[in-house]
């Protein structure tokens, strides 16, 4: 018997019913019950193909399966940080206050917080098909900006993510339709803006929420 590692579907930490009206129940239990298992199902079966590839040598199923682990392996990054990043609106998270240290250098970069969404939400409106938009810091530097990644790409090297907006159709369409601005403007209302400040201030927060568990094979 050998015992692998396999990633598994993280557990919100709220109800599916929780973030409404801004995001409704419905579209919260298929998002999460049933596109982002499929990535974390996808990414184990193409590990698992990758595993026996690299035990016969097979060089071509290798790199062949690369575009799916790393399609499948960013969507389930990508959707632990994002519902990491949502809270009640009633929930003292939800409020700015929560996260002063972030709030002093986003008015430090933006002017204003109100400036600051400005921005984000013209990020976010300018996907042009399915993407993510994101405020990351600069591990370097420390320096903050608003950038967009396309299908399930994850946020670049040297980035640390801090808030991560998913803007495929899934993440809305049910509830909104075609109308992305409203879905922007409402999601607003149910950010974890202290979950945000602890990636601010500490990067090992970050990748918690990514979950593995044992799995035994015969």
């Amino acid at each position: 018997m050998t015992e692998n590692w396999v990633y598994s579907l993280p557990e919100l930490p709220y109800g599916y019913d929780a973030l409404e009206p801004h995001i409704s129940g419905q579209i919260m239990k298929l998002h999460h019950s049933k596109h982002h298992q499929a990535y974390v199902t996808n990414l184990n079966n193409a590990l698992d193909l990758q595993q026996k590839a690299i035990k016969s040598n097979d060089i071509v199923t290798q790199l062949q399966l690369q575009q799916a682990i790393s399609f499948n392996a960013g969507g389930n990054i990508n959707h632990t940080l994002f519902w990491e990043s949502l809270v009640p609106a009633s929930s003292p998270s939800a409020q700015t206050n929560a996260a002063p240290n972030l709030m002093a250098s986003i008015n430090n970069c933006w002017s204003s917080f109100d400036h600051f969404i400005e921005k984000f939400s013209a990020v976010l409106l300018n996907i042009k098909g399915s993407g993510w938009g994101w405020l990351v810091q600069d591990k370097i530097t420390g320096g903050l900006s608003l950038i967009a990644t396309k299908d399930q790409e994850i946020v670049p090297a040297g980035q640390k993510p801090l808030l991560g907006i998913d803007l495929w159709e899934h993440a809305y369409y049910l509830q909104y339709l075609n109308d992305k601005a409203t879905y922007v403007k409402e999601i607003w209302n149910v950010i974890n803006w202290a979950q945000v400040e602890q990636r601010f201030l500490d990067e090992s927060v970050i990748y918690r929420g990514i979950r593995k568990e044992r799995r035994s094979e015969l």
